[in-house]
């Protein structure tokens, strides 16, 4: 039986174990941390959804960026300190605006097809991740946003998404507890919400029962491509109490490295360049704790364009609410002027909501320059991608599993040699 490896226990680590195992793999997945889920798959916005399909590089938002940089509540954050990284990847970012209507259409079909997989997986196999099928509402507060969210739409809908505008009045009937003055909005009634932790940490007990093996608390140190036999991989112990050199080799027929912003080193130690940024995001969990705070959260899931906010309701008890971008290299500080505007949108449009007792959390989503997922093979044989999702990991990641698993199974069923 081929053995495969893959770097990194998130949700696009965990789904592409999944996808590798039901094909017949042996895998092991190693994991820096000691459970799954721990990074940028703990406590994102939520939102499964292909209504956010449009990608960053457009003009628009380079103005938006430029005109937030001296702002500390802004929805995307620059820290202009120079760095060799963050100013490459920028100028990337700028050469792929060209690419931004085809990239979106793409990324919209992608995430269609992604739905489909999870749904299916999570069927097969009872997993309970707060799922909620009631859409996603996107809110516009004057004519130019909901103009370009037009324009938007049209994209969209060529992906084939169906999403409508509503009034304001049918943005109340849709969402009755959201307060505030709004132009309009796009409601996209496919979309859903769901926990992305519990539902990676319900998919890893799956894959363990289809007999894959986990090592966590293991920091890969190196990986050696080409060697006899296939693929080395190095790593080092990391757990509580661990004394001294623990120094481990697992051997394997292929590693498939899906180590979000990690990813980046990876792919140096086998020759590949992967121009991976990390993009900071944070979360707010609200405990919805009494009757009152219950019933004034939202149920359906909101995307405030010019906050850049977003909601999900995980259950009954909670409310998750999240959002910003922050360009500030691996940085994974908690910032309370970055928390607080989170808090304040929440008080303003669900004043009903006690934010007593509120949860902060910050991620470093992994961002490709062109805001596509790398997904394929690398240069070196036995060397598979599937990262730089961004801010859509938890949506396309159902996806971008089938997709690098068929090309592993193509690799080594000796059919084709894809170049990603």
């Amino acid at each position: 039986m081929r053995h495969i490896a893959i770097i990194g226990a998130g949700i696009t680590g965990v789904t592409t174990a999944y996808a590798l195992a039901t094909r017949g793999y042996a895998v092991t997945v190693i994991e820096r941390h000691r459970y799954p889920a721990e990074e940028t798959s703990f406590a994102n916005g939520g939102q499964l959804s292909a209504s956010n399909a449009e990608v960053w590089n457009h003009w628009s938002n380079v103005a938006k960026g430029l005109g937030w940089m001296l702002r500390a509540d802004a929805p995307l954050l620059f820290n202009p300190r120079p760095g060799w990284r963050k100013y490459t990847w920028m100028a990337e970012f700028l050469r792929h605006i060209g690419d931004y209507r085809k990239n979106t259409i793409a990324t919209t079909r992608l995430a269609i097809a992604a739905r489909k997989h999870l749904f299916e997986i999570a069927h097969r196999e009872h997993i309970d991740f707060d799922l909620e099928q009631r859409g996603i509402l996107h809110v516009y507060r004057d004519r130019k946003s909901f103009d370009h969210a037009e324009e938007v739409n049209a994209l969209l809908s060529e992906g084939g998404l169906d999403r409508r505008a509503v009034t304001p009045e049918e943005m109340h009937a849709i969402e009755p507890a959201l307060r505030g003055s709004f132009y309009g909005g796009f409601f996209t009634p496919s979309d859903s919400t769901g926990d992305i932790m519990k539902f990676t940490r319900g998919l890893a007990r799956a894959c363990m029962r289809k007999g894959v093996g986990f090592l966590f608390d293991a920091e890969v140190t190196a990986i050696e491509a080409g060697a006899a036999g296939g693929v080395r991989v190095c790593w080092q112990g990391t757990g509580e109490g661990i004394t001294g050199s623990t120094a481990e080799t697992l051997s394997a027929d292929a590693v498939v490295i899906c180590a979000g912003v990690s990813s980046r080193g990876f792919a140096a130690m086998v020759g590949d360049r992967l121009p991976i940024y990390p993009v900071k995001g944070y979360s707010i969990t609200i405990d919805l704790e009494g009757a009152s705070s219950r019933a004034a959260a939202p149920w359906v899931s909101l995307l405030d364009d010019e906050t850049k906010i977003v909601t999900s309701r995980l259950g009954a008890p909670r409310l998750r609410v999240a959002g910003t971008a922050e360009l500030n290299d691996e940085n994974r500080d908690i910032r309370a002027d970055r928390i607080a505007p989170l808090v304040a949108w929440t008080r303003r449009h669900f004043p009903g909501i006690e934010t007593e007792r509120v949860v902060p959390w910050a991620g470093l989503r992994p961002m490709m320059p062109d805001m596509m997922p790398r997904v394929g093979a690398g240069t070196r044989p036995g060397i598979y991608y599937n990262t730089g999702h961004g801010h859509l990991g938890w949506t396309l990641s159902a996806a971008t599993a089938e997709m690098v698993a068929d090309v592993v199974v193509a690799e080594m069923t000796g059919n084709l040699r894809h170049a990603a």
